[in-house]
């Protein structure tokens, strides 16, 4: 396994800059967040100048690409579009893990596979893969829904954010048997009442997920994913949390 950090901890701060903080930090690997209500890479600008994009993209810093967490604000065709795009970026940059959102509560169960199904065919088609991230207040918030929409859907996977988990009102539930479907992790520290706290003030239990990661072959990223806080100290965070993931590896 490899420790990676997300650009959303710096969602304000262009890219580059991102890239190179991170660095600082000594982080080896980077998720690049794919937002079109952000600043650093909106799906919509692959759409409009591809290979200026990828000339961005590929300046890392020496960091190794690890997945892109995708975050497209369009519908229907515009979507698919877009993710089309964003599946020829992962191809050109060597990368092969992509994360998208479940749909949000009320989504039509089938609706949601038969989505799924096409995003996961055009990834595929490309050489890469599709990873739904578990995540209150959408279909993947319960752990049963995640293990079904993977059986409906061959080749669909879970970016496993255990915070998510442990504050959902699914809490109760067992998420072990979806360790088979993990594709890539996101990673914070947290308590049942808040989603996310200062590293070693919370309750995730970072070396049992390693070991139960291991357990299922799992040989991919940590991937650090923190969202700012006025009190919080964003490189200091990162720095604890590389620090505490590397020494359990």
């Amino acid at each position: 396994m490899i420790v990676a950090a997300s650009t959303g901890c710096f969602p304000e701060t262009p890219l580059p800059d991102v890239i190179e903080i991170l660095a600082d930090l000594e982080f080896t690997a980077v998720e690049i967040v794919l937002d079109d209500n952000g600043i650093q890479m909106p799906p919509s600008r692959l759409v409009d100048d591809f290979d200026e994009s990828l000339r961005i993209v590929r300046d890392t810093h020496r960091l190794d690409i690890c997945s892109y967490d995708v975050k497209i604000r369009a519908e229907g065709e515009e979507y698919y579009r877009r993710f089309e795009k964003i599946c020829d970026l992962a191809k050109a940059t060597k990368v092969v893990t992509l994360t998208i959102p479940s749909g949000e509560h009320g989504t039509p169960f089938n609706q949601e596979v038969e989505h799924l199904q096409r995003v996961v065919s055009v990834a595929e088609g490309r050489g890469a893969r599709v990873a739904i991230k578990g995540q209150i207040g959408c279909l993947s918030e319960d752990p049963d829904t995640v293990k079904t929409l993977c059986d409906y859907v061959p080749g669909l996977g879970l970016t496993l954010d255990p915070s998510h988990y442990l504050c959902s009102n699914h809490r109760n539930k067992n998420y072990e048997k979806l360790l088979k479907y993990v594709y890539h992790t996101h990673l914070r520290d947290s308590k049942k009442d808040k989603l996310q706290v200062r590293v070693g003030q919370g309750e995730i239990e970072y070396g049992r997920l390693i070991t139960q990661l291991q357990t299922v072959g799992y040989d991919r990223a940590l991937c650090v994913d923190m969202t700012p806080m006025e009190d919080m100290d964003m490189r200091q965070e990162l720095r604890k949390l590389r620090l505490l993931l590397d020494s359990l590896l």
